[in-house]
């Protein structure tokens, strides 16, 4: 793999999806800076990089409180000078198993946060630091429930289209510079989560998946790392497929 010496910040980075990238990316060379509000998940992370040979900046951050967020990205921009990358895999389902008209109004303002407004913050605070250098990659993790709705999952499915939203709009803000702002929509993916759900319900969700399988962390790693490359320049305002084949555009 070609090395990569940028400074990026994963969001999400203790565990899941965001581990996942915060070693791919490591891996290659780039530094990463972990932000997760779990603070003894992510200093376990750190120990675990650390023993495999990379590192890992960590800063225990609340990404639905905006001063916490922007005070974070500044210490990344005063420490090393620049932000290359941002990898935002931030993200709740609130309570599930229930139709449109008994969803609690609290609950969804609490997913709403997380998956929403947080991106908002992340994505507005990153910006002066890349617009400065006219250099960025911003990736925001969305699901296929945002492009097709999930029965019972009415707060993620509406959440994780408003995400595709702020990415299709932001991404034609920037598009002259050298910026580009995607998501990623996957489909279920092989998490911890998913290894201690009962069997018939994994099975229920695989079986809409053209490939009958769910997606594992090392297939979601790949596809961030080209996604936040040098090399993806030509893209943006895009949510990538990774569903398997379910879905429908």
């Amino acid at each position: 793999m070609t090395p990569r010496t940028e400074i990026a910040i994963v969001v999400g980075a203790a565990r899941g999806i965001g581990r996942a990238a915060a070693e791919r990316l490591a891996g290659r060379g780039a530094t990463v800076v972990g932000f997760d509000r779990l603070a003894d998940a992510l200093a376990a992370t750190a120990r675990d990089f650390a023993a495999a040979g990379t590192g890992l900046e960590t800063q225990v951050v609340d990404v639905t409180d905006g001063k916490a967020v922007a005070a974070a990205v500044e210490q990344v921009r005063a420490v090393h000078g620049r932000i290359d990358i941002l990898v935002n895999c931030a993200g709740i389902t609130g309570t599930t198993g229930i139709k449109a008209h008994e969803v609690d109004p609290d609950d969804f303002d609490r997913v709403y946060q997380v998956n929403l407004k947080s991106a908002l913050l992340l994505t507005r605070a990153v910006l002066p630091v890349m617009l400065a250098r006219d250099y960025g990659r911003i990736l925001h993790v969305a699901s296929i429930a945002g492009k097709e709705g999930n029965a019972g999952m009415l707060a993620y499915s509406a959440t994780k289209a408003g995400l595709i939203g702020l990415v299709k709009s932001a991404a034609k803000d920037y598009a002259e510079t050298g910026i580009t702002i995607n998501a990623l929509a996957p489909a279920v993916i092989q998490t911890d989560l998913v290894a201690a759900m009962p069997e018939h319900q994994v099975r229920y969700m695989t079986d809409r998946i053209p490939m009958k399988r769910t997606g594992t962390l090392a297939e979601v790693a790949a596809m961030i790392d080209w996604i936040v490359s040098p090399e993806c320049s030509f893209t943006t305002g895009f949510a990538f497929d990774m569903s398997g084949g379910r879905a429908t555009y």
